[in-house]
């Protein structure tokens, strides 16, 4: 290849990268989508750079704006790749079983969390028999690892040398939307990796705790996490430990099916 090939393939790649990040970055706006300014600070590009780059993802359908703002969000062919991508990596029905159960042995509502690089993805919800619901993360949502139970369990359960370059990634975006500084961060992760699970309350939602354990693949790699998230009055200290012993059986059954895949599911950062 001649050196301006080079330099044209070097050029793609880094077109590439930004789109990936934007449309990682769009999938955790919902549906209400994001105004330029916000999606330029979450992604680090500059307002007329992003603006060039949304108006080529929204000719290609993957982005769009919504109709009568200036907020942009996912477009539908997201929403079709996806649809085909989920028939090969069809991951809700391979758990599903597991946190049905321990959604009624625990009677609260059931998330199951892998992990996509520096972010925690919410891959399922299970409601359980509780007359009182929680139900404030949505299938599809993305948050830094750390703030949730999920992705704190997730992040607690990494290497010292991986964890600790995760968290001085997302401790500054985490500090600029949810108001959490690294301090509260580090000390939450110490917590988790002392005690084997992840408890947070009140963080993400007022009145709500959530309990995350992590669990791994075949190759002993971390992979996702399962938390039970209930209303405060709910989860005193010893509902909290009480959690412990069916999460961890969650955790063993889940580590189990992946052993028994034939196809890696981790995806590495």
């Amino acid at each position: 290849m001649t050196p301006d090939g080079d330099g044209a393939a070097l050029s793609a790649a880094g077109l590439i990268r930004r789109a990936a990040v934007i449309l990682r970055t769009l999938a955790t706006v919902g549906s209400r989508g994001a105004p330029l300014t916000g999606l330029a600070h979450s992604v680090g590009l500059p307002n007329a750079t992003l603006h060039r780059l949304l108006k080529q993802l929204i000719e290609e359908r993957l982005a769009m704006q919504i109709e009568g703002s200036r907020h942009y969000a996912l477009g539908p062919l997201a929403y079709e790749i996806g649809l085909a991508a989920a028939r090969q990596f069809d991951m809700r029905s391979l758990f599903s079983p597991v946190l049905a159960e321990l959604a009624a042995q625990t009677g609260e509502t059931v998330y199951l969390i892998l992990r996509s690089g520096n972010e925690a993805v919410c891959i399922d919800r299970v409601e359980g028999p509780s007359p009182v619901r929680v139900v404030k993360l949505q299938v599809g949502s993305r948050r830094p690892l750390g703030l949730g139970a999920g992705g704190l369990a997730i992040l607690a359960a990494l290497a010292g040398d991986e964890a600790e370059r995760v968290l001085r990634t997302v401790a500054g975006p985490i500090e600029h939307e949810w108001h959490l500084s690294e301090a509260f961060l580090r000390k939450s992760l110490l917590a988790s990796q002392r005690d084997g699970y992840a408890l947070i309350r009140n963080r993400i939602t007022p009145g709500v705790t959530a309990v995350g354990r992590s669990f791994s693949d075949g190759l002993g790699r971390v992979f996702g996490a399962v938390s039970v998230a209930a209303a405060n009055d709910r989860m005193g200290p010893v509902a909290v430990a009480g959690l412990r012993g069916p999460l961890t059986r969650a955790c063993t059954a889940l580590e189990a099916t992946l052993r028994r895949r034939s196809w890696p599911l981790v995806a590495e950062p």
